[in-house]
């Protein structure tokens, strides 16, 4: 009993040694720790649990030993939206982005704040990561996703040393960070691609993200990623920004120690300036800082636009340029019929990639430009925007370019024109549309974006296979998808049994899909993911938005007049409506919100959510109160008639007590919400 025991007590000393090693070694760069310290105590720790199986836990530093090969990433839904940042790219930007924030705070505290403080950090160009602890043990590690569900990377994470198996205090929380590789390592790791023909990878960024991608962790331990803390998303969160990154820290993660706390634009654009000059003495990739309004309770009051929060921004360092020549102009047709001219050009590395292909958004950009076949022009690649031509260089002219001429015609003959703006009262667009409704190219485009992730998701429908499907005339609109025939795909070139197989399951298993889905595919002028949603939570079904007013369209949350007169000129046009009654006859079953009438005791009522909730996630109690009628605020104001209120509710539960208003608890409320 007592050599248990003993043992027992060895294991844990060791693990507790062993990750202190680890945190001084990769967290602090603490340079009297050796290799050989480390791994002869790890070797000991090894062989002790191999013999003591039942004495391994799941933080154990053993537990970062790469296991088998995944067969493939499993989906996990993220406790927590994941957003991405709105992006500023000069003085101006950001001077806007404040006055629009002070407004904010300004409409709803009553008075002008003139205490608020920004913190700037470093924004790593790596990999998004979010992970969840309970009890201060790693439970899960998830990559963004489409922000509502991410993979689960978590034998990948263990791997990785700066990451805490568990935290320094038994906390639950939802940790989120940037996961990237150094730039050492991607030389070294270019190297050996290198010798054995392997593409080499572009930047780190992407070598981090390949790498987060391999079914084999072992792999993934080789390389030597590493993590950097820096937002917690659920848990006990501090009053600040800075706060909060003190106490990842103190937890035990692997933090940026650049960032600063300042309270003017002036300080903030020195501070960006200094950096831009800086980074390439950094280790990692860096493209800019990231700027969050310091205070908790202004970020809380300013809340999230539909896809970014208002109270943060990427400040982007200047956009990567370079210089080539555009060699042709070519035509393409998008879905809503608007032909955009895009430049070839010779090859050119911008941003660590090499593009050939570059927009000029609208024909009334060439003749602002001036540009012509053969000219010599600076190309800028912004992040992940598609390159675009930004000037011509004109002094490098040799006299024997090509003025481009504005066509008259698609490129499949059918003569084009100008469209009258929906909703501008007459104004006429600067874009060129084909008139042909039928365009092949617009047909592909808008079969393409039915069939993309965000919309219908079906796989194995690329633009090569729709061109295929379209030649035979199998494919005219989307509906043709639900009646091809096993036998009508075996037929074709590069279409085995399996293939086909494939492609129909595919197709099938698309039958039944969302409201905001289903809207966003039908690619209606103007509705985008973000409105989609808005719109199928307002109206709950494909029937009354169909039957939508301009008034009704218009008081849904950021649709103005132009995209209100766009959804009710695309439901008005008979082949729209042709397109919908064969699609829902082919069997495609929309789910339908069910949005209660007055029935429910929440109908009408403007609802805050504080704190934690035990039985439903955040996401999931909005949804609740939007489908009982009533509406979601961010902030607690006179108009707000219940704050639901969690575990550890903050500033929100306070406000509602001083101004009297009804404070529910997560059953009260779900009570409620029944009819």
């Amino acid at each position: 009993m007592k050599k248990t025991k003993d043992t027992k007590d060895r294991i844990e000393r060791l693990r507790k040694q062993i990750d202190d090693l680890r945190y001084r070694y990769h967290v602090h760069n603490d340079p009297e720790v050796t290799d050989n310290m480390y791994n002869g105590l790890m070797d000991e720790l090894v062989k002790l649990e191999q013999l003591y199986p039942k004495y391994i836990t799941q933080d154990s530093p053993t537990q970062r030993v790469a296991g088998k090969p995944l067969e493939k990433f499993e989906k996990v839904p993220h406790a927590v939206r994941q957003w991405s940042f709105a992006d500023a790219f000069s003085r101006e930007d950001l001077e806007n982005w404040e006055e629009r924030n002070i407004k904010i705070l300004e409409k709803k505290l009553g008075k002008r704040p003139n205490d608020v403080e920004y913190s700037c950090e470093l924004k790593i160009d790596g990999l998004h990561l979010v992970l969840t602890y309970v009890n201060g043990i790693l439970e899960t590690a998830a990559t963004r996703g489409d922000g509502v569900v991410g993979e689960n990377v978590t034998q990948n994470v263990k791997t990785i040393q700066t990451v805490p198996l568990s935290l320094t205090k038994p906390v639950n929380m939802v940790a989120e960070g940037e996961v990237w590789l150094a730039k050492t390592m991607l030389k070294k790791i270019n190297t050996e691609r290198q010798k054995n023909a392997q593409p080499l990878f572009a930047n780190p960024r992407n070598a981090a993200a390949g790498t987060m991608r391999q079914l084999n962790p072992k792999i993934v331990a080789k390389r030597k990623l590493s993590f950097t803390a820096y937002d917690i998303s659920r848990g006990d969160i501090p009053e600040s920004q800075s706060k909060e990154l003190d106490l990842l820290k103190d937890l035990g993660f692997f933090g940026d120690d650049h960032w600063k706390v300042l309270r003017s634009i002036d300080d903030i654009m020195v501070f960006h300036s200094r950096w831009e000059k800086k980074k390439d003495s950094l280790p990692f990739m860096i493209d800019g800082l990231v700027i969050k309004v310091n205070q908790k309770a202004y970020q809380d009051a300013l809340g999230y636009t539909g896809k970014a929060p208002r109270w943060a921004i990427a400040l982007k360092f200047p956009a990567e340029q370079g210089t080539t020549v555009i060699t042709d102009i070519e035509v393409q047709i998008g879905r809503t019929g608007k032909l955009t001219p895009v430049a070839i050009m010779e090859p050119v590395r911008l941003a660590g990639t090499t593009v050939t292909h570059a927009t000029l958004h609208n024909f009334d950009e060439i003749k602002r430009l001036d540009v012509r076949i053969g000219d010599t022009v600076v190309v800028e690649k912004a992040g992940d925007i598609i390159p675009k031509v930004i000037r011509v260089l004109t002094k490098m002219r040799t006299g024997k370019e090509k003025k481009y001429t504005e066509p008259t015609k698609d490129p499949y003959g059918f003569p084009v024109k100008r469209r009258v703006i929906a909703g501008s009262g007459g104004k006429k667009s600067a874009d060129l549309y084909t008139t042909n409704k039928k365009s092949r190219g617009m047909k592909l485009q808008q079969i393409r974006h039915f069939v993309s992730k965000k919309a219908l998701n079906i796989d194995g429908l690329g633009t090569k296979i729709v061109e295929q499907l379209m030649d035979e005339g199998l494919l005219v609109s989307a509906a043709d998808l639900y009646i091809l025939t096993k036998e009508e795909l075996v037929g074709l070139e590069r279409f085995a049994e399996k293939k086909a197989d494939n492609l129909l399951a595919s197709v099938h298993a698309s039958k039944k899909v969302t409201l905001s889905r289903f809207i966003f595919a039908l690619g209606i002028p103007h509705v985008g993911e973000e409105t989609a949603i808005r719109l199928a939570g307002v109206f709950g079904s494909l029937k009354a938005l169909q039957h939508a007013t301009f008034e009704g369209l218009e008081s849904v949350q950021d649709v103005g007049p132009q995209v209100a007169a766009s959804i009710i000129s695309y439901f008005s046009q008979e082949e729209h409506q042709t397109l919908l009654q064969r699609l829902l006859t082919c069997g495609i079953v929309v789910s339908h919100k069910k949005i209660h009438t007055s029935s429910s005791a929440l109908f009408g009522k403007t609802c805050v959510l504080t704190g934690s909730l035990q039985d439903v996630t955040r996401d999931e109690a909005k949804d609740i109160i939007r489908g009982a009628g009533g509406v979601v605020a961010s902030s607690v104001s006179k108009k707000t008639d219940y704050v639901i209120a969690g575990e550890r509710a903050g500033s929100k539960l306070s406000k509602a007590k001083q101004l009297g208003v009804t404070i529910l608890t997560e059953q009260e409320f779900l009570g409620m919400s029944k009819v």
